[in-house]
């Protein structure tokens, strides 16, 4: 499996995976497809105890709280944006991720082409992120870095699928 990690995040916070589909959609950034689960209502049961005379009968199980969460952001941690920037600040902020990506990957030794090709298409890039900017939720790693990646979440046309849009040049692989 591999494990997409912020490259500007001091810990490396982990983003996504190849668990989910991943789609170029162009200009650097990637699609995929989430997905809704239900978290809490179990009813655990230890092997050997006797539920019925510990007075916990089969009907009482499992009627706990129960949340429903984006599948991605229970399984990296993230952290939803409560208070969502103005796209002004949606725009400065952007802006300081651009320049910590361009920084790691000159650091990294990244070649010419795949900077420039970062470059060009972030413009194009931020211009459509801004254009759908008020149907986005966003989320961050779990440290909570500041210039750190924001992963956008939207719904497909259908109004019901959710998705993620991550910029696949701010992520490095890590093979678990």
């Amino acid at each position: 499996m591999i494990i997409y990690r912020d490259i500007t995040t001091e810990n490396k916070d982990e983003i996504i995976s190849d668990t989910f589909v991943l789609k170029d959609v162009g200009d650097g950034l990637w699609e995929a497809d989430l997905r809704l689960i239900t978290k809490g209502g179990e009813n655990f049961v230890l092997a050997g105890a006797n539920p019925s005379a510990e007075g916990e009968d089969a009907d009482e199980g499992g009627e706990g709280e129960t949340t429903r969460v984006l599948d991605i952001v229970d399984q990296f941690r993230l952290n939803a944006i409560e208070s969502k920037p103005s796209k002004k600040g949606f725009t400065s902020d952007i802006k300081k991720y651009m320049k910590k990506v361009n920084e790691a990957l000159k650091a990294k030794g990244t070649s010419d082409d795949v900077i420039k090709a970062f470059q060009s298409g972030a413009q194009n890039a931020v211009k459509k992120i801004l254009a759908n900017y008020d149907n986005y939720d966003l989320y961050v790693g779990e440290s909570m870095e500041e210039g750190s990646m924001y992963v956008l979440v939207d719904f497909r046309e259908d109004g019901v699928t959710p998705y993620a849009t991550v910029w696949k040049y701010g992520l490095e692989e890590y093979k678990v």
